[in-house]
């Protein structure tokens, strides 16, 4: 079951599409160039989580490409009609993947093409939660400081250009894994293609929550944040890097965080067990849960 909802000034709620025909010009420089921007969020029983937090980053990312796109009430109001029409169709299922989707357009025509996809979670998606992730280091071939350097790379925007990232997936999974988790060019931890790195210390009774520096040209992450704010308030200690790969075998427990798969715990880089801590998963699945 698939949902569009095209986002069309003559439609104030968004102008519902058949999935299953073609909807997009193949001049659209989306498609020819992978010109646009995307958001991908999660939606339980029909309301979708961390809403402002992703359409303030979709606006983010629309101003690094300099591409005009709808408003924030244009998305709220399709992001509505995609979830109602998704859960007329399918009544049994509590939860959803809304993309959020703006290309620059037709070649030529200076208006930018933005729809609202609504699918469900998919069910590998939710088994990795519990099994757990192997995951291989892999160099993205950037230094950690390139961001600010070269702010044309787009290292912090979330574009349509993800076929490097989804490249170190297959070649995850081609590798006996099934993840990944970049690394600079001078040995900093960054992200993982679709999800931010966590890493947890408990030592004599005070917890340690980190992440990499966003100053290493990573995405910011919105489940990473909102997670970070609820364990601040639950007295954990917060870290914001600089990462290397050796912390992460030092650390006591790591995970992968993302909107949709939410916290994964990672159970192996490259080919190394890491310790993890079933006591801690599950304190900050329930911060997840509850705020994230």
């Amino acid at each position: 079951m698939t949902v569009l909802v095209f986002l069309d000034p003559a439609h104030d709620d968004g102008r519902i599409v058949d999935a299953s025909q073609p909807q997009l010009m193949a001049t659209d420089l989306g498609a020819t160039r992978g010109d646009g921007l995307f958001e991908s969020l999660l939606a339980v029983d029909g309301a979708p989580r961390k809403l402002e937090a992703h359409l303030s980053r979709l606006a983010a990312s629309a101003a690094a490409l300099e591409l005009t796109v709808p408003d924030a009430g244009a998305w709220r109001r399709a992001i509505s009609t995609g979830l109602r029409e998704f859960t007329a169709a399918e009544p049994d299922r509590s939860s959803a993947v809304v993309k959020l989707l703006a290309t620059r357009g037709v070649e030529g025509a200076d208006q930018a093409t933005a729809w609202v996809q609504v699918n469900p979670v998919p069910a590998a998606t939710l088994a990795q939660r519990e099994a757990g992730l192997r995951v291989l280091f892999l160099e993205r071939g950037y230094d950690s400081t390139v961001a600010q350097r070269a702010p044309w790379l787009l290292m912090g925007a979330k574009t349509l250009s993800y076929a490097v990232n989804m490249a170190a997936v297959r070649h995850a999974k081609a590798h006996g894994a099934d993840d990944v988790i970049f690394t600079s060019s001078d040995g900093k931890v960054l992200e993982g293609p679709t999800s931010t790195v966590l890493l947890a210390h408990d030592r004599d009774g005070q917890k340690t929550l980190m992440t990499p520096q966003l100053e290493s040209g990573i995405l910011a992450g919105t489940s990473q944040s909102a997670l970070f704010a609820a364990a601040k308030e639950q007295g954990w200690e917060l870290g914001y890097g600089p990462l290397e790969p050796h912390h992460l075998h030092e650390a006591d427990a790591v995970w992968l965080i993302s909107s949709i798969r939410l916290l994964a715990p990672v159970i192996s880089l490259d080919g190394q067990e890491l310790r993890t801590s079933a006591t801690l998963t599950a304190e900050l699945t329930e911060l997840v849960d509850r705020f994230v």
